[in-house]
């Protein structure tokens, strides 16, 4: 059995937290969260993990791996701490709000070599890969041109919004990752317009709630990003994919997957209430590769450097808009 400790008893650690329970090859030994709270004690009772401090993590041996689902301001000192005590490693993104703290917890992590599985769970999604796996084979033909919509059921309330680091490191940093992901190659430009159009507290905040991000790859691919803190439909995943040969569609993922046809017309059931329940069986593949990571040591789908190259991404987005320009990342620009 890998023996595990969870960071964080929230709405993404009780997700993992269960995932780990029930894989076959997993214990989970420990639970790290300071706040006090009912969910805390119900996920140790439910897991049959004890609660601990951090300093109790890290002077076990026995401990294989840690799982980060903390706030983002405690992961890169846990980070840190993992590539010292060699364990393991499954963190949510981001890495920290700090770019030059990416890049310096990104350095040492690996350069103590230990495994690392960065939280991208689209990377694990059946259908996402299905996707990748076609263009990178060669049988859609030539990938041209990427078009992704990622939109929220309703905005996060401020008090999330003021701590997330912003719509472009905390929502689009997935479609980010995808991008690079689909593309098989580095972005060369990110232009990026934002505006605060359905929320006040969100612009109160500091903050945007609609965004749309254009990328362009070193060899001349383009990406279209549309991203919103709002669908008035539900959670709003979708993605097309368009080759030289065939253009690949990601679409919702409904609630039921029947349609009644009556004297009205066709009534479908509205997609799946949020990211968690549209990527359940994404983050049980997560887990499943973490295993494998220790078990095996194979390389993980997303890896502490896509992190960082994500987040790149972000920081270019957030300073295109800020400077109403394209940013040229390969021409020195640094975040």
């Amino acid at each position: 059995m890998i023996e595990l400790a969870l960071f964080g008893a929230g709405r993404i650690g009780q997700v993992h937290a269960a995932n780990a329970a029930a894989h076959p090859s997993i214990r989970l030994k420990y639970i790290v969260d300071p706040i006090e709270s009912t969910d805390r004690a119900r996920l140790a009772a439910a897991t049959g993990a004890a609660i601990v401090d951090a300093e109790t993590v890290f002077s076990d041996s026995t401990l294989q791996g840690v799982v980060i689902a903390s706030s983002t301001d405690t992961h890169a000192d846990i980070l840190l701490r993992c590539a010292q005590a060699g364990k393991a490693v499954f963190c949510e993104k981001p890495i920290s709000l700090d770019f030059a703290t990416v890049r310096h917890v990104v350095e040492r992590v690996e350069a103590s070599n230990i495994p690392c599985l960065l939280g991208f769970q689209r990377r694990y999604d059946t259908n996402f890969c299905f996707v990748r796996d076609r263009i990178a084979s060669g049988d859609a033909g030539k990938l041209e041109h990427v078009v992704m919509h990622t939109r929220d059921p309703s905005p996060p309330p401020r008090a999330y919004v003021e701590r997330s680091g912003g719509m472009f490191r905390d929502q689009a940093i997935h479609d980010f990752d995808m991008a690079r992901y689909l593309l098989g190659e580095e972005i060369a430009t990110v232009y990026a317009v934002g505006n605060s159009l359905i929320d006040p507290d969100i612009a109160a905040a500091g903050d945007i709630d609609t965004a749309m991000i254009t990328l362009t790859s070193r060899s001349g691919k383009f990406v279209q990003m549309v991203n919103c803190r709002r669908a008035p439909f539900g959670y709003d995943q979708r993605l097309e994919a368009l080759c030289s040969r065939e253009v690949l569609y990601v679409e919702n993922r409904p609630q039921r997957g029947v349609t009644i046809a009556d004297a009205g017309g066709f009534h479908t059931s509205p997609p799946m209430n949020y990211f968690i329940e549209r990527f359940a069986d994404a983050y049980r593949a997560e887990m499943s590769a973490f295993v494998d990571v220790i078990e095996t040591g194979r390389a993980p789908l997303a890896g502490i450097r896509d992190g960082l190259e994500a987040q790149r991404l972000a920081e270019a987005a957030i300073a295109s808009m800020t400077r109403r320009m394209p940013i040229d990342i390969e021409a020195n620009w640094q975040p």
